[in-house]
């Protein structure tokens, strides 16, 4: 059966140091923008195709086993120049047979977006044309910076997924996320 299912992970799942740099982010931002604190979620997706099953992530260059991880683009992490290192690398993978290492930590999911097989099989297309530019940075002028919800947004996006209805769970925020949908709109257009 094919499908294609979003999970919205909790920040920092299952570590410490993202989970409190993104309580800081998160703490800052609300202040800055006179609001509640919300809860952080990245999303992440699995597909169901006839081609096959696959996990659809972004991860540091360096983080995941060795080995073919589906890996079809990357880039710099913070600044551009820093990027040049490994360590300042992410990777969008698209990983058949792949696993979303914080699975267990998913708040209000999976999120069913869709059992078509022909759309699944568009999605898992679209993961290899996403846009790479600076993680964490607005430097396309998008309104949020760049990461791991707004390559999810933009490949659901752009392959057709409808996502009129999709959001984070109550009292949370997916930064980012609207980053992709822009980016989006913008190609489209």
């Amino acid at each position: 059966m094919a499908s294609v299912d979003l999970w919205w992970l909790p920040l920092g799942a299952g570590g410490h140091s993202v989970r409190l740099n993104g309580l800081v982010f998160e703490a800052v931002s609300a202040r800055l923008q006179r609001r509640e604190r919300c809860d952080l979620f990245h999303a992440g997706l699995t597909v169901a195709a006839p081609s096959g099953e696959y996990v659809v992530e972004v991860a540091p260059e360096w983080s995941g086993p060795p080995g073919d991880r589906g890996v079809v683009g990357g880039g710099p992490v913070g600044l551009r120049a820093l990027g040049r290192s490994r360590w300042f690398r992410y990777e969008v993978r698209r990983w058949r047979g792949g696993t979303i290492p914080d699975l267990a930590y998913a708040v209000a999911s999976p999120v069913v977006l869709t059992r078509d097989g022909e759309l699944a099989e568009r999605v898992l297309t679209q993961v290899g044309r996403v846009p790479l530019p600076t993680w964490g940075r607005d430097e396309l002028g998008l309104g949020e910076m760049w990461n791991s919800n707004s390559v999810v947004s933009w490949t659901l996006a752009t392959a057709g997924v409808t996502l009129t209805t999709v959001s984070p769970p109550p009292r949370g925020r997916a930064p980012g996320w609207d980053a992709g949908l822009a980016m989006a709109r913008a190609r489209a257009g």
